[in-house]
């Protein structure tokens, strides 16, 4: 009977012994504890890799608060036009034709016109002992009340000219011109030499970025100018608001409008392009700055690198030990691998930190925005993360590599 019974099934294969393996969380635990027992070392090796983010994040900072500002700034001054003839072989401004401003007027597009006419010869200074040859610079520019309202102008102090006022021997200093002459204030005992008469300063102009002719001048009305400078209330550029969509339209049709007998000697300009050019060269500045923040981030990863290879001929031992206990040459790897890329972490905070600090103080000391894109954050993090790990390569390589009985002499 026993032989006709089937033969038992056989024991099943002992299943193989699982093989360690290092954990993320132990990993960072083991180069925790590197880092503390060589705290001067590691903290040395962070501060090249904080400095190089640092300077990564607040060049990216700063450009993009600046920007903000010039781009937000565009957006407003997009449908400014201006209107100009030549000059003379003298370098004096040609004067428009006098039905030019009216003709600008019919043209439907447009929102709103104001003309300046430059008062040729004139001169201003702070009193008549100061010689002709001392002026400054300051030119003297018959304005009409609309410039205020058409060129969107701020008023540090003071007020703009008005239908009353423009009558008489009153005047608006730009900004520069106010501090050329050491003006901060306007008052009614506040007064300025302007070509043999005196003129009373009633306001001074925030600084007008697209017209810089405007931030050098002292404007005073076009009736005052008819009457003493005999000016005859021809305007030597006209400024206009249009509708932002038919910008390119009414520059097309400015010069024949303005000046049918001549529109050649006519020239129409978008003040916002000086805008744009001012943004092009802050991102080509930024792309400069970038580069050498790069550079700076390779000469602190090459830092790591070259102090992670001294730890692994320090603790030689300690390699033959983890080496000895089951420990594999890519648990050795990761851990220094972990070590490095802890260590350039730890650098990338401290340089996020550290850059978001300058950013703030020098966005609050030039006035402008602060703006700190998300993306300089994480790209320095990311950045300093993955210098360390590439300066990790070498010595976690080189670690891996030791033999256990070589690495245990050294016990």
């Amino acid at each position: 009977m026993n032989a006709l019974l089937p033969p038992p099934p056989p024991a099943p294969l002992p299943r193989p012994p699982r093989l360690p393996r290092l954990r993320l969380v132990d990993g960072l635990a083991l180069g925790a504890i590197g880092l503390r027992a060589r705290r001067i070392r590691s903290a040395m090796s962070a501060l090249g890799v904080a400095i190089a983010v640092a300077a990564l994040v607040s060049v990216l900072g700063i450009t993009a608060s600046s920007t903000s500002d010039l781009l937000a700034q565009l957006g407003e001054e997009g449908n400014l036009l201006t209107l100009a003839a030549g000059q003379t072989f003298d370098g004096d401004p040609t004067p428009l034709p006098v039905t030019s401003e009216a003709m600008v007027r019919r043209i439907p597009p447009v929102r709103s016109v104001a003309s300046v006419g430059a008062v040729v010869g004139a001169t201003v200074r702070r009193s008549p002992l100061i010689p002709n040859v001392q002026t400054s610079g300051i030119s003297v520019l018959a304005a009409e009340p609309s410039l205020v309202t058409t060129m969107s102008i701020r008023m540090l102090t003071g007020r703009f000219l008005d239908a009353v006022s423009s009558r008489y021997p009153l005047t608006v200093l730009g900004r520069t011109a106010a501090q050329n002459l050491g003006i901060t204030h306007s008052s009614t005992t506040t007064l300025v030499y302007l070509n043999n008469h005196y003129f009373t300063v009633i306001g001074v102009l925030a600084p007008v970025s697209t017209a810089p002719e405007i931030d050098n001048a002292a404007l005073i009305g076009f009736p005052v100018a008819n009457d003493l400078f005999g000016l005859e209330h021809r305007p030597t550029r006209i400024y206009l608001r249009v509708n932002p969509d038919q910008v390119a339209q009414v520059s097309a049709v400015l010069p024949f409008t303005a000046s049918p007998s001549a529109p050649e000697a006519v020239s129409v300009r978008r003040p916002s392009d000086v805008l744009i050019a001012r943004v092009e060269a802050k991102t080509a500045s930024v792309l400069l700055f970038l580069g050498l923040g790069v550079v700076a981030l390779l000469v602190g990863g090459v830092g790591i690198a070259n102090i992670m290879v001294i730890s692994v001929l320090e603790r030689r031992g300690e390699i033959g030990l983890r080496r000895a206990l089951g420990a594999r040459g890519r648990h050795i790897a990761g851990q220094f691998l972990l070590e490095s890329a802890l260590v350039s972490a730890l650098g990338g905070v401290a340089g996020i930190v550290l850059g978001c600090l300058v950013t703030v103080v020098v966005a609050n000391s030039s006035g402008n925005g602060l703006a700190i894109p998300v993306s300089a954050l994480w790209a320095g993090m990311g950045a300093a993360i993955g210098i360390g790990v590439l300066a990790g390569v070498y010595p976690a390589a080189r670690a891996a590599r030791i033999p256990p009985w070589e690495a245990l002499r050294s016990l």
